[in-house]
C-alpha cells in the first residue's frame, strides 16, 4: 500500500537537490492537494492513511519538475492571499513577496484602482476580492496574459467590477485613480541572467526583466502615472531589495509627497509608494 506519507517523501527527494527542503516539502504538500483535494492540515494527521489519487498523474508531476518546470506551470495554478490563480507560461506567477504591495494597497481604501501590468489578475482581482465597492482597470502589453486574467477574474467572482485593457503601460489608458499599483519587471540584466532554470527557461522574461539596470519600467510609470492620479491617489511599485533609493528619487523627481519605501517580513525593502498632491 502507498500511504500520503510515501508520496510526500518521495517528491521530496525527487526534487531536493535543486530546492530547498522547506521549498520541497510546501511544494510536496501542495501536489497531494491537487491529486488529492486535501488540505495542508488534513494531510499533517493523515500520513499513514492510503494515497488515492492518480498515480500516473504524481509520476508526470515529478517528471515536469525534474525538467525544472515550475510547479505552478505544472498544476497550472498558484495561491495568493488564501485564493487560487490560474497560471500558464504566459504569466508570472503570484509571489508572496507580493503580499507586501497588496497590504500597502488596502491601507488605502481605494474605490479606482489602476493595476498596470497585471500578469494574472494577482493585484487588481485580490483588491476587488476585499474591497467589494472598488473596481478596477487591469493592463498587461500581453493579450495573452489579459485571458489568464480574464480567466481569474470570472473564477473569483469579480469580473464585473474589471475591465481589461492591453495597453503598453499607460499608453492605452484613460480615466483616473485612487491607487494606481504595479508589480513590473524590474530584474537587471546581469541578475536575471544567474537567476534559476525555473525562471529563465519557463517565465516570460517580459514580465521580469527590462533588461539592463532593470529601472526602465520605474521611469516610464513615474513619469506618466501621476497625469492620471486623483488628488490624494496613491501610487504603489513593487521593487527588487536594493532599489528603493532609486524608485523613490525617481517618484520624488515625478512631483510626488510623502514618498515611503516599506519592507517585507526580511526587513528587505520591497514596496515604494508616493501620493499625489
Amino acid at each position: 500500500m502507498t500511504r500520503l506519507r510515501d508520496i510526500q517523501t518521495a517528491y521530496i527527494d525527487a526534487v531536493k537537490d535543486f530546492t530547498s527542503l522547506y521549498e520541497a516539502g510546501r511544494e510536496a504538500s501542495l501536489v497531494i492537494t491537487h491529486l488529492t483535494g486535501m488540505s495542508r492540515t488534513q494531510q499533517s494527521f493523515s500520513g499513514n492513511e492510503p494515497f488515492t489519487g492518480d498515480m500516473a498523474r504524481f509520476e508526470a508531476i515529478i517528471a515536469a519538475r525534474l525538467n525544472r518546470q515550475p510547479l505552478s506551470q505544472i498544476l497550472g495554478q498558484a495561491p495568493f492571499r488564501d485564493r487560487m490563480f490560474r497560471v500558464t507560461p504566459d504569466v508570472l506567477a503570484p509571489r508572496a513577496d507580493t503580499e507586501v504591495l497588496l497590504d500597502a494597497a488596502l491601507a488605502t481604501a481605494p474605490r479606482a484602482i489602476l493595476d498596470l501590468g497585471t500578469g494574472p489578475g494577482t493585484l487588481a482581482l485580490t483588491l476587488l476580492a476585499e474591497l467589494p465597492e472598488a473596481h478596477a482597470i487591469a493592463s498587461d502589453i500581453s493579450s495573452a496574459a489579459l485571458a489568464v486574467a480574464a480567466d481569474n477574474a470570472q473564477a473569483l467572482g469579480v469580473a464585473d467590477r474589471v475591465r481589461f485593457v492591453q495597453s503598453d503601460w499607460l499608453a492605452a489608458i484613460e480615466g483616473s485613480f485612487d491607487l494606481i499599483v504595479s508589480n513590473p519587471p524590474y530584474v537587471d540584466a546581469e541578475t536575471y541572467a544567474r537567476l534559476a532554470p525555473e525562471i529563465t527557461r519557463w517565465e516570460p522574461a517580459i514580465a521580469l526583466t527590462p533588461g539592463g539596470d532593470g529601472l526602465d519600467a520605474y521611469r516610464i510609470i513615474a513619469a506618466e502615472a501621476p497625469a492620471f492620479l486623483r488628488p490624494g491617489g496613491h501610487l504603489m511599485v513593487e521593487i527588487g531589495f536594493d532599489q528603493g533609493a532609486a524608485v523613490a528619487a525617481l517618484l520624488e523627481a515625478a512631483g510626488l509627497s510623502d514618498i515611503r519605501i516599506d519592507a517585507d517580513l526580511n526587513g528587505k525593502s520591497r514596496v515604494v509608494s508616493g501620493v499625489q498632491r
